[in-house]
């Protein structure tokens, strides 16, 4: 098999709202997400023997099964066949742990490819499934362009992509693991919650400002002090660069502003990289082409 390339785009979150905690151990979600331009960029191939995945060069260690190897198999064991040997290279440009699903985004292209590759017939819904057993951003991953998502959000429902607009994203010099942020908001009283349906009225109207004016991620209210003050500090220097609104995508702790004109944000992106070393100018794109309907 000739090497096949896939596109792997970020996502952000327009809103993001934690409605509590689940039986089975995950949070109630209401999220509106949206893909972007920024993107990593995964090769599969067949190989000798074995799964192997390079990331820049670098090699996973031997016997630590990546989340490219999980889905792979789960993608086989819907097919009912055992799994190919396999060589997954990522060319990585979306900052890790970030907020902003890099790691969903390699693994959702993987899987796309491997639809291509072994069985172009299979539904969108089962991906999303097979893919939902990796990680909770799968399924929008998947889908890309724009959706409201519920559930531990693998409930989408499809809206219109942001009008046109510019974005920059601004990953600040540490990580917030994932699983820290969550315990950090069990059981917290939320002062402002997004107003998620005034959100997707906006999209479906196609009013940017409408859009730009509801941002909200509950998970700033619980970022410690000198964090929250940082996330602040960037979110106040897109808005004096132009930005209509920033907020922290995911839980963080990336920080994305939308921007009307393209000189105010490719500004801005030349600041908040002088500022904090990485700074993406980029915008919505619509779902993949091989997904449309």
């Amino acid at each position: 098999m000739e090497g096949m390339t896939r596109k792997a785009p970020a996502k952000i979150n327009l809103a993001l709202d934690i409605l509590g905690p689940r039986p089975d151990g995950y949070h109630e979600m209401r999220m509106v997400m949206q893909a972007v331009s920024l993107c990593d960029t995964v090769t599969l191939e067949e190989a000798e023997e074995g799964f192997f995945l390079h990331a820049d060069g670098s090699f996973r260690p031997a016997g630590e099964k990546s989340l490219e190897q999980r889905a792979a198999e789960a993608f086989f064991q819907e097919l009912g066949r055992p799994c190919p040997p396999l060589s997954v290279g990522l060319e990585k440009r979306i900052p890790a742990y970030a907020g902003l699903g890099g790691g969903s985004a390699d693994v959702a292209a993987l899987l796309r490819l491997l639809r291509r590759r072994y069985a172009p017939e299979l539904p969108l819904e089962t991906l999303e499934r097979i893919g939902l057993t990796v990680g909770s951003d799968m399924p929008f991953c998947l889908r890309g362009g724009a959706a409201l998502a519920e559930g531990r959000g693998e409930v989408l429902t499809d809206l219109p992509s942001l009008p046109p607009c510019w974005i920059v994203i601004c990953k600040p010099d540490f990580d917030l693991p994932t699983g820290e942020m969550f315990a950090r908001a069990r059981g917290r009283i939320f002062q402002t919650r997004p107003d998620v349906d005034g959100m997707v009225d906006a999209l479906r109207a196609g009013r940017l400002e409408g859009v730009t004016k509801r941002l909200c991620n509950v998970f700033e209210e619980v970022l410690p002090a000198e964090i929250r003050e940082e996330i602040q500090g960037i979110k106040a220097a897109m808005g004096r660069c132009g930005a209509l609104n920033a907020a922290m995508s995911g839980s963080g702790p990336a920080v994305f502003g939308i921007f009307s004109a393209a000189e105010e944000a490719a500004a801005a992106e030349e600041t908040l990289r002088a500022w904090c070393g990485q700074a993406f100018l980029t915008r919505p794109i619509e779902r993949p082409e091989d997904f449309t309907v």
